[in-house]
Parts: structure tokens; C-alpha cells; sequence
């Protein structure tokens, strides 16, 4: 697989790519689809329509990866936490985390509840040609959190952020069952199926750099230790969104660092281009305007010429991108010659 063989910085015979967020309402079929299944959560618990969802891209796009359709919030779900989706207002919890009381009631095993997610995997890989990767993940450690203590997402992070001043062995002790929870969770995607996997710190640049070294990374660390322990053989990408500030201190065991699109990936590259393979980094905006996309494009190719490299956006696809721009965009990667 070009993908795989790009994350171990193998030689490859084109850049690979795939974007997140790639199963997602740009698409109509994915509408279609979501449409038939109800709401989201049950798009998620619905192996067949999941798994279709999961191929689209691949089909429409020619990417050279699928990622699970899933959502990182179905780990606090099955933990035990009251989750629900709201038209306009995005996810939220009923009962957030106040005590040690509430974080005893949660589950040290939510892992075994997800069968749903690893039939997906099965019959997703199943179904997917052979040189096309599927990629697993999970949200990581602080990320989730956030959610948990917050009850829904946040501007501010207050509750959060004062915990870990306030209270910071009570929020190490969140974590530390969170963490439990997804290093089984991977564990079980790979044996389901899943080629490699991600672990997706979206709100990494809430914590000023010594807080996020403690409370963030050192488990999204313990997470690829864990995994490359046990499956050396299985890619491990790490994405904390928003740290430029402090790439100097990025360590651990693992293979590709994602970068976000507000981290200049000339930067990366200086800092991490030679341990990591780097995955990104445009910004999505630029797939609206097509000229605008392929020029990014070519200044992300061009600077990532002979490095280790995996063709991503810093972020997201957006709900109303045109689609026939990020075919285009593909097929310019897969084609493009640096010169």
C-alpha cells in the first residue's frame, strides 16, 4: 500500500493522499445516506450504512485511504456518559464530570461495547481493494476529556482548564481511564481490520505548552507506546491541532505527525521532517477556488520534494466544498512531478 509505505518513509511512486473528513455532506450520496439511516449517532451504530459511507470517498475521490466512519464521542458513550447530537448546537452530554463520583460510574471497559465500530472495520476492509489503506482512530486522551467535563464543546475550555489548576491529580485520573479505554479501543480496530491508526487531538491548543505536554501529550505518547509495542507493523499518526509554538519538544513513538493548517510546514519540516513523516497540510478553504487549491498544492508538493510526505488538508473538508475541485485535486497530487 502506497499509504502504508509513505508512513514508514519507504519510497512511493506518487504522493499519497486522503483528507479528513472525507466521508461528510460535501457528498450526496453521503446525505443519502445519512438521510436513510435517521441521525448520525445511528449512522455510527450501523455497520452496513457506515461501512458505505466509509467507501465513498474512495470510490468518488480516488484517494488512497479510507477512514473509519465513526465518531471519537462514541467512547465516553459507551464509558457511560448521556450522549446526545443537537441540529445547530453539535454534541452534548447530560451528565458532564463534576466528581470522583461521576468518574467512578464510568466504564474501565467501554472498549468490549464497540462491536459496531470494529463490524464496520471488517466488512469495510472487506470490500476495499486491496492497495487502499483503512485507517482507524480515536479522539485522544485531552480532547475527550474536554467533552466529558465541559458537557459539549467549548470556546473557553473553562470547567476544564480550572480542573487542571485546581485539581490537576482529579484530571489526570480522567484521563488516565480515558486512556485505558483507547489503547484497547486501537487495539481492537487493528485486529478488526484497520491498516493504521489516528489519534486526533483537536483541541490541543487550548493548553499553554507545559500543560499540554503533561495533560495532553505524555497520552497521546502512552497511546502510540502502547500500539507500537504490541504492533510494530501498524502506522501510528499523531495530530495535535494548533502547537507550532513548540514543535521543539514533540517526542515519542510513533510514525507521521500531522500538521494543521495554521503550522507552517516549512516549520514541521525543519523540526520533524527527519524522524516523521509529515501529513498535510492545506487549508481547506482553498479547494472553493480551484486555482487557488492546485497553487497551494504545488507549494506543499514542491517543499515536501524527497521527504516523507502524505498529502492532507491542515484540517476538515467543509460541508459545501465542491467536490468536482477535490477530484481534481487528487488527481493533480497523483500526477504532479516536481521540477
Amino acid at each position: 500500500m502506497v499509504f502504508v509505505d509513505a508512513c514508514f518513509k519507504r519510497h512511493t511512486p506518487y504522493t499519497p493522499v486522503w483528507f479528513m473528513r472525507q466521508a461528510g455532506r460535501y457528498l450526496s450520496e453521503y446525505k443519502e445516506v445519512r438521510k436513510q439511516a435517521g441521525d448520525f449517532l445511528s449512522l455510527c451504530k450501523d455497520p452496513k450504512l457506515s461501512s458505505k459511507v466509509t467507501l465513498q470517498p474512495v470510490d468518488i475521490l480516488n484517494v488512497d485511504a479510507a477512514i473509519l466512519f465513526s465518531d471519537i464521542l462514541v467512547i465516553p458513550l459507551e464509558m457511560g456518559m448521556d450522549l446526545g447530537f443537537f441540529a445547530g448546537e453539535g454534541p452534548k452530554f447530560a451528565n458532564p464530570i463534576e466528581s470522583a463520583q461521576d468518574l467512578a460510574k464510568l466504564s474501565e471497559n467501554a472498549y468490549e461495547k464497540l462491536n459496531y465500530v470494529y463490524d464496520t472495520i471488517a466488512l469495510t476492509r472487506q470490500n476495499l481493494a486491496q492497495d487502499k489503506a483503512l485507517i482507524g482512530f480515536c479522539g485522544a486522551s485531552w480532547t475527550l476529556a474536554t467533552y466529558m467535563i465541559e458537557g459539549e464543546g467549548s470556546k473557553t475550555y473553562l470547567k476544564s482548564k480550572k480542573m487542571l489548576y485546581q485539581n490537576p491529580k482529579f484530571l489526570h485520573q480522567i484521563l488516565q481511564k480515558i486512556t485505558h479505554n483507547l489503547k484497547n479501543y486501537l487495539e481492537f480496530q487493528i485486529k478488526a481490520g484497520v491498516n493504521a491508526v489516528m489519534v486526533f487531538d483537536s483541541w490541543a491548543s487550548a493548553l499553554e505548552e507545559s500543560a499540554y505536554l503533561e495533560f495532553g501529550w505524555k497520552y497521546c505518547k502512552e497511546i502510540a507506546d502502547f500500539i507500537k509495542g504490541k504492533y510494530p507493523h501498524i502506522p501510528v499518526i499523531l495530530f495535535p491541532k494548533g502547537i507550532s509554538g513548540f514543535l521543539d519538544r514533540i517526542d515519542g513513538n510513533f510514525d507521521v505527525f500531522g500538521v494543521d493548517w495554521s503550522t507552517p510546514l516549512v516549520l514541521a519540516k525543519e523540526k520533524l521532517g527527519a524522524k516523521y513523516t509529515l501529513q498535510g497540510n492545506l487549508e481547506p478553504c482553498r479547494i472553493y477556488v480551484r486555482d487557488s487549491m492546485l497553487e497551494g498544492a504545488k507549494e506543499i508538493l514542491d517543499l515536501m520534494q524527497g521527504s516523507a510526505h502524505i498529502f492532507n488538508l491542515g484540517h476538515g473538508m467543509l460541508p459545501d466544498l465542491p467536490r468536482e475541485n477535490a477530484i481534481a485535486l487528487v488527481e493533480f497530487i497523483h500526477n504532479y512531478k516536481c521540477v
